[in-house]
């Protein structure tokens, strides 16, 4: 058998605990070189730059006339 609470637990007690469960929204900051959000810290996904230096060479996509 599982064990049962001898008293219950009180609203208050029960939103405290509640209370870190809400989603914070991410810290985005702008990319100094093509100006796209990028997270903080990180290379920036669209042209592969960080610190004003190009770390990563970023592949561009052609785009095809039909």
């Amino acid at each position: 058998m599982t064990p049962h609470p001898k008293r219950k637990h009180s609203k208050g007690r029960r939103d405290r605990r509640r209370s870190q469960d809400a989603l914070a929204a991410s810290n985005l900051v702008v990319c100094s070189n093509c100006g796209s959000k990028r997270m903080p810290h990180t290379v920036c996904p669209s042209c592969g730059y960080f610190k004003g230096r190009e770390i990563v060479q970023v592949k561009k996509e052609k785009k095809t006339a039909e």
